[in-house]
């Protein structure tokens, strides 16, 4: 049986499956090969690094003729360079934590979609009221950054679905195999967008050594924290802690991130470490779900197979 969701019959899709638009990750041919195997991919626009950005674009347009988007960070990305992605022919656009209305007209102009990723309720009124295409709702289990105190995907996802109806709605978080996507359709969404399993691909931009990290991994390996952000001097927002493997800089000032971001010593400390190789140049983002990622494969291949796990799985439980 095929998976034909609103989601799917939006985009012409084989497959209710979307990559998670990863910054640093998900690059152009990964989204090439996620949109060629029949699900969407996203292409990580991040905070919106122009050279990054043009180079990733021109990767996906020049490897499928299917439907594909990027995905920006709406606390940080400026409409400038949404415009500036928009002019390759994205078929969509989705906007992650922040306001999207700054840039609902230009993506509207282009004639793309807009995807919208919430991570509360309010947050999901308000991607309602701007008339979002799809709604992301995203589950505390999620790799990367994500809402706090947050929900968990199981109970989010179909109060999401109930308050967007007839909006088709995403799961996100937690999600590595057919029977993730299964449940997410059961709960109503209309597919899954999903993250740290697409990290473990012959085509995502992760270091090898990330890679390896994931596959040997558990879920009670990771945690939320803004404590490597402050490290780093990366100026999220206080309310999206970030979920990676646990590090011990975060162990050291756990609970102590206002001394932290007061302290510049501590962070000039930290730079140092990652320097002299005692840290890994950037955190191991990574959802709960790592214990379900054993290998690395081709990401056209990896949507197949998900999507055929979950084939398998409801028709089982209608058997």
């Amino acid at each position: 049986m095929a998976l034909t969701t609103a989601f799917t019959r939006l985009f012409a899709l084989e497959h209710p499956i979307a990559l998670a638009p990863m910054g640093g990750t998900a690059g152009g041919a990964l989204a090439a090969a996620v949109s060629e195997g029949g699900g969407l991919g996203l292409v990580g626009g991040g905070r919106g690094n122009l050279r990054w950005l043009d180079r990733e674009l021109a990767i996906v347009t020049a490897n499928t003729s299917k439907p594909w988007g990027v995905g920006f960070q709406s606390w940080a990305a400026h409409v400038t360079v949404v415009e500036r992605a928009l002019a390759y022919g994205p078929r969509a656009v989705m906007l992650s934590f922040g306001d999207p209305a700054p840039f609902v007209r230009p993506v509207r102009d282009a004639g793309a979609a807009l995807i919208v990723q919430v991570t509360n309720l309010d947050e999901a009124r308000q991607a309602v009221d701007v008339g979002a295409d799809v709604i992301v709702a995203q589950g505390m289990e999620a790799g990367g950054h994500g809402g706090s105190p947050g929900r968990g995907t199981f109970s989010f996802v179909p109060v999401v679905a109930d308050l967007a109806a007839p909006v088709p709605v995403l799961a996100a978080g937690g999600v590595a195999d057919g029977r993730g996507l299964a449940a997410a359709l059961t709960l109503g969404a209309a597919g899954a967008l999903i993250g740290t399993r697409f990290q473990a691909t012959a085509e995502s931009l992760a270091d090898d050594s990330v890679i390896k990290a994931i596959s040997a991994g558990r879920g009670e390996d990771t945690e939320r924290s803004t404590v490597l952000d402050i490290a780093r001097g990366v100026p999220w927002p206080s309310r999206y802690p970030g979920r990676a493997l646990r590090h011990p800089f975060v162990a050291q000032w756990r609970g102590r991130e206002a001394q932290l971001a007061a302290d510049p010593d501590a962070r000039h400390d930290y730079q140092r470490r990652v320097a002299a190789g005692e840290f890994p140049d950037e955190p191991v983002w990574a959802s709960e779900a790592i214990d379900l990622i054993t290998d690395v494969m081709r990401a056209a291949d990896l949507v197949g197979d998900l999507a055929a796990e979950a084939e398998e799985t409801l028709a089982s439980l209608r058997a």
